[in-house]
């Protein structure tokens, strides 16, 4: 089989996905755009070189729908000759874009592909795009539907953690954030979004809160206690699905949660000819890629089976690889993550995750996946794994390998 290698992981900044927030007036297109058109200028590609672009994108609707991934082919300097094709894996979406692109690659449907994807959360608002699990209630009812936030405090609950883990991973998500952009770490992949003009409108994530400490988490109300509790009270779904819980404990709030922020990401992935044609050099291989369905209750579990899958298929151990990346959705997926393989947490997440920089649904995926890359290349590192939860119960993984 053809091996799939990156070439090439760029960003933008995460901009916060409201009315103040400074991608406001960004559209998803042309968002996407930039940094198609980045990615080509700083690899040198031009003409149809690229097979397809595969985008992530979460809430296809509006100005996000109509396959956004052609619209932004025709809004960058890509060649028209070049196709599009729009993907949804909610959370993963990516993620699976680049595992998509990677298995074509493989497989031998074309050189080269530029996978990712795009979330502009301030602009198109999260669910509403409407979803038949949630909204159809023979479905909602067949699979005891509670949404994520419930979902996160199932996993709390059933799993034995605490407010007080979840505050602390989320401090410290906050502090390794801040840490990794006074030292520069994002540089080589962060693509400053810029206006018509050329002017500069965001270099930075700007969701960031690193003053965050424990007393300031702690003095939060819990953001799905209320949901849970009172019409429609979904701990009382729960409890049907799970009966052995005495309760729902809701630990989780807008600080041990990930942040509603706008932004995109680009992956180049090519085979090896590839690289030889374009001078490029590789800076890894796609080593494996998995997906999973899980239970669609407790839903955010995914990354836990994912990895066992992943991991038995590519013959290795959890302790062959060296980082990871589980995205912070919620605090209590990566606890759980943690305490399921007992991995040291100076591996995950090193420089921070969604809680403090934000969660683009569309985007996060591709994102992880080079910020992992980039750190693995700063420590010397050779194996490295990215997951995330997914939602309505599913898992995605990807483990690379630096060449």
């Amino acid at each position: 089989m053809t091996e799939a290698f990156i070439y090439d992981a760029i960003r933008s900044p995460r901009g916060k996905g409201r009315a103040d927030g400074s991608l406001q007036e960004v559209t998803a297109v042309a968002l996407s755009a930039q940094m198609l058109d980045a990615l080509a200028g700083r690899n040198g590609l031009s003409g149809p070189v690229i097979e397809d672009v595969i985008w992530g994108n979460v809430t296809q609707i509006g100005e996000q729908g109509g396959c956004l991934a052609r619209s932004a082919v025709l809004a960058s300097g890509l060649d028209e000759a070049i196709p599009g094709l729009s993907i949804n894996r909610f959370c993963a979406s990516g993620l699976e874009a680049v595992n998509l692109a990677a298995n074509q690659v493989r497989g031998g449907a074309g050189q080269a592909y530029i996978a990712g994807g795009v979330e502009m959360m301030g602009r198109v608002a999260m669910g509403s795009d409407g979803a038949a699990i949630a909204v159809d209630p023979g479905l909602a009812m067949k699979t005891y539907f509670v949404p994520q936030g419930i979902s996160a405090d199932i996993i709390a609950t059933e799993y034995g953690l605490s407010r007080d883990q979840a505050d602390a991973l989320a401090v410290e998500s906050q502090r390794r954030a801040a840490q990794a952009w006074a030292e520069g770490r994002f540089a080589r992949s962060v693509v400053p979004v810029r206006d018509r003009n050329g002017l500069m409108i965001l270099d930075r994530d700007e969701y960031m809160r690193p003053g965050t400490d424990m007393q300031s988490l702690g003095a939060l109300r819990p953001a799905f206690k209320e949901m849970g509790e009172t019409m429609p009270g979904f701990d009382k779904v729960a409890l049907m699905k799970y009966p052995h819980l005495e309760r729902i404990d809701h630990i989780h709030h807008a600080g041990n949660s990930s942040g509603i922020v706008d932004g995109a990401a680009a992956v180049l992935i090519g085979d090896a000819a590839f690289g030889r044609a374009h001078g490029l050099r590789p800076r890894a291989r796609i080593r494996a890629t998995a997906k999973v369905g899980t239970d669609p209750t407790i839903m955010l579990t995914g990354p836990v089976p994912v990895t066992e899958r992943i991991l038995s298929a590519s013959g290795l151990t959890i302790r062959d690889i060296d980082l990871f990346e589980v995205n912070e959705a919620f605090a209590a997926v990566v606890l759980r993550f943690l305490q399921a393989f007992e991995v040291d947490p100076g591996q995950v997440n090193v420089n921070g995750g969604a809680i403090a920089m934000g969660h683009p649904l569309g985007a996060t995926g591709a994102m992880i996946l080079g910020i992992l890359l980039e750190e693995m290349e700063r420590q010397d590192k050779t194996l490295g794994l990215a997951t995330l939860c997914v939602a309505s119960g599913m898992g995605a993984a990807t483990i690379i390998e630096r060449v």
